[in-house]
């Protein structure tokens, strides 16, 4: 990767830190947590998705204690959430709207670096899912809420995986720049927010098994 383009994965980076931080910051508020929880959480969902990958592909010290840019977007995101988000009712809207934009930006950081370090395109792409997800998952766990990842009634990783592979596509065909980024981050973004309202989901382990509290009339778009 040439200097400028190492320069641009950092602020892709640094935006998906920022968009997932600003979900932690808003589910912290749902769940009253104080300020502190807050940038606690900010930082979990931020950074936790970065700090697997650096670890996994051996890239030394994870980029999160390494780089001080890296603390400020989850300063920013409470900061934000605490002065301008006043109305609970739209706090999971919005959540879901910052979680789709992180999970599109890390997506493709994720899978990029795993492709910097030499790995082979498919372990890529799972290196890329895991970026996504991991945060939100860490967001989740620690706010004590059911993972969006393991919802029955959602999709939350296969965006990521769209995303993933259509990173290592373009790459592996010399058409990856700044256009075709932008166009797999919206279509991960428009994949995940869609299937949020829509009510798409996954075919459960077992043939045969139906959701419980599925109700198939409710088909509407949700808040």
């Amino acid at each position: 990767m040439t200097f400028s383009f190492s320069i641009a994965l950092v602020w892709l980076d640094l935006a998906g830190v920022f968009f997932f931080a600003v979900s932690g910051s808003l589910l912290a508020a749902r769940r009253q947590f104080d300020i502190v929880g807050s940038l606690l959480l900010a930082s979990v969902v931020g950074l936790g998705g970065g700090v697997i990958r650096d670890i996994i592909i051996n890239a030394g010290p994870p980029a999160a204690f390494t780089n001080p840019a890296y603390l400020a977007p989850p300063l920013l995101a409470a900061v934000l959430v605490y002065f301008l988000f006043s109305s609970v009712e739209r706090f999971t809207s919005l959540l879901i709207l910052f979680d789709a934009g992180g999970l599109a930006l890390f997506c493709i950081t994720g899978t990029l670096k795993a492709l910097g370090a030499g790995m082979h395109p498919v372990p890529a792409v799972l290196l890329g899912v895991t970026t996504a997800v991991g945060g939100g998952l860490l967001r989740d766990i620690t706010a004590n809420e059911v993972p969006q990842l393991f919802d029955p009634k959602d999709i939350y990783a296969l965006p990521a995986f769209a995303g993933a592979a259509l990173t290592v596509l373009l790459s592996v065909t010399g058409t990856f720049n700044v256009v075709t980024a932008g166009a797999v981050a919206a279509v991960v973004f428009a994949f995940r927010v869609t299937a949020w309202r829509r009510h798409w989901h996954a075919p459960l382990a077992v043939r045969g098994w139906h959701r419980l509290g599925l109700d198939p009339a409710d088909s509407g778009p949700r808040d």
